[in-house]
């Protein structure tokens, strides 16, 4: 019972942070390391010392590692080929934190929600805010929610898809 309430303490932090996050990203497009950096720091501790674990601790050092490293590459080559930066390094750090709690085998998952969420909140943004499809938007947000989806709902693609056969 006390494994139990702990880890939905946990929970309840972890979704709250992401709510934060995910705020302060919306209203100020960036996301502070001061959160960012403690989040993958207790994301690992959590899978380290925890007696029920998301993920097995190299399955999290993996995820922080691929989480950052997915988003700094994709930066970089858009850098490459547009001469400014497509995405902020605050995002990526969000990611490697949401790899830190729930492994490396959660981050394709998380991207994709994120991203599905992130074209059709972006199109709704840029309409909302009458500008043109070149200006920037928070993309947090939509990490945060795809990360509080993976908490709450673990493998929901995978569950979604296999539960209904074509």
């Amino acid at each position: 019972m006390g494994n139990f309430v702990a880890t939905d303490l946990i929970r309840i932090l972890l979704v709250t942070t992401l709510l934060f996050l995910a705020y302060i990203d919306l209203r100020t497009f960036r996301l502070p390391d001061v959160l960012t950096i403690p989040l993958l720091f207790f994301g690992l501790c959590f899978n380290a010392f925890a007696p029920t674990q998301f993920a097995s601790l190299q399955n999290a050092i993996l995820g922080a590692i691929l989480g950052y490293a997915l988003l700094w590459l994709t930066n970089y080559f858009y850098r490459l080929s547009k001469k400014l930066d497509g995405i902020g390094m605050g995002d990526a750090k969000l990611l490697a934190g949401l790899g830190a709690w729930f492994g490396w085998y959660a981050i394709p998952e998380v991207l994709f929600l994120a991203s599905i969420g992130g074209l059709l909140g972006g199109l709704f943004w840029l309409y909302r805010q009458k500008k043109g499809y070149q200006m920037a938007f928070p993309f947090g947000p939509f990490l945060a929610f795809a990360g509080i989806i993976e908490l709450l709902w673990p493998q929901f693609l995978q569950n979604l898809l296999l539960s209904n056969p074509i």
